[in-house]
């Protein structure tokens, strides 16, 4: 089942998530490290140090939004990242984010579709994706594209919120995912859709082995999965293959 931000409208999942986006980019930092507890930033320090080791020089961050990730990545020596977005309202709000971070020699912003990259084949040596992979309209295309622009060798991370398995620690986050933060999330984000929309697209989402299996699918190998406090989230781990 495909999850849609706005039931009503009669565009496709893609200008809907554009859509959705531009509207809530003004506050969209704000909620996400409120609804969070902060601990989203903990999630990117661990998924970048697992890059860390390898040394890659150039790093592309798929639907990087307002750059969290890309920051994040600048602490891998001499990288350069770059961030693509379809929302142009987000990728504002990150250029001014690197400007007071002094960050512009490091990241590059371009608007651009993760199904459809404007880059060669074998371009860059990691990429990233934090919490964006639920938002393709094309998961499968979205990742063989990623592949593609990927060298071979290259280490391909994603972070996305999965589902708890364990009570009492399920039912906790079932009720405040699903009742609280889209009441917290309408009332600063003034978009009554959005965060409706993120518990039902986590839900819909192939978490887990099903996600490694899809990866494997598409041409990855060596996919693992990494749990993140209590199954909130998973750091998932693959490469493109060397030959």
């Amino acid at each position: 089942m495909t999850v849609l931000p706005y039931k009503n409208s009669e565009q496709g999942k893609k200008k809907q998530v554009e859509e959705m986006f531009d509207n809530i980019s003004p506050k969209y930092d704000l909620l996400n490290h409120l609804l969070s507890a902060n601990i989203d930033k903990v999630w990117r320090k661990r998924a970048v140090k697992k890059l860390r080791p390898l040394h890659p020089q150039f790093i592309l961050d798929i639907a990087t939004g307002t750059g969290d990730f890309a920051v994040s990545a600048t602490k891998i020596a001499h990288a350069k990242i770059t961030g693509i977005d379809i929302s142009g309202g987000m990728l504002e709000i990150g250029r001014k984010k690197i400007q007071k971070k002094n960050l512009t020699d490091r990241i590059e912003f371009i608007q651009a579709d993760s199904e459809n990259l404007p880059f060669h084949d074998n371009t860059f040596d990691a990429a990233t994706v934090g919490f964006g992979v639920r938002n393709f309209e094309n998961l499968e295309k979205g990742l063989a594209e990623i592949k593609r622009v990927l060298k071979p060798g290259g280490v391909f991370i994603v972070l996305e919120f999965s589902k708890p398995c364990k009570s009492p620690f399920k039912e906790i986050y079932y009720f405040y995912f699903t009742r609280i933060l889209p009441l917290l999330g309408k009332l600063v984000s003034k978009d009554n859709s959005a965060y409706t929309y993120l518990p039902e697209s986590v839900n819909e989402f192939p978490d887990g082995e099903r996600f490694t299996d899809i990866l494997q699918t598409v041409g990855f190998v060596d996919a693992k999965g990494f749990p993140q406090t209590f199954g909130i989230a998973t750091i998932y781990q693959s490469v493109k293959p060397k030959n």
